[in-house]
């Protein structure tokens, strides 16, 4: 799975967005932003061994990847929940499940849900379509 990315230079900066986790970063350089957006992501998710990785794409775009697809998804879920203002038990209502812990279990990374799961899961964290891209190059 891969997330896409933008990179474009304001000033003498770059600048980096992930938009599907909401998060921006930058670097003096090209290369510089994108090291930048690599470790933004594994401070986010903030586990031992996780590492994240960056192709560059034309069109100054680019897609991010990572060893441990569970915990980037969770990653995703977890960041649109907060960028839309929602508890653990809202989402866990808008799901009609019977508790928090049923949705948690997937933004905790310890479950990874099936593709159309997913798109439940997103449906209720946020109301904006969101790319993901399955790859081989996870």
């Amino acid at each position: 799975m891969r997330f896409e990315g933008h990179i474009w230079k304001d000033g003498k900066y770059w600048l980096v967005e992930i938009p599907v986790l909401d998060a921006m970063t930058q670097g003096r350089s090209r290369n510089e932003a994108f090291e930048m957006a690599a470790d933004l992501v594994e401070t986010l998710v903030d586990v031992e061994g996780f590492t994240v990785q960056v192709y560059p794409l034309p069109q100054d775009r680019f897609e991010l990847a990572s060893n441990n697809c569970r915990l980037m998804v969770a990653l995703m879920l977890k960041r649109q929940r907060q960028r839309h203002g929602l508890s653990l038990a809202q989402v866990a209502r808008k799901l009609k499940a019977s508790s928090r812990n049923s949705y948690a279990r997937y933004e905790q990374g310890g479950v990874m849900p099936t593709v159309e799961k997913l798109a439940e899961l997103l449906s209720a964290v946020s109301d904006t379509d969101l790319v993901i891209r399955q790859s081989e190059a996870n």
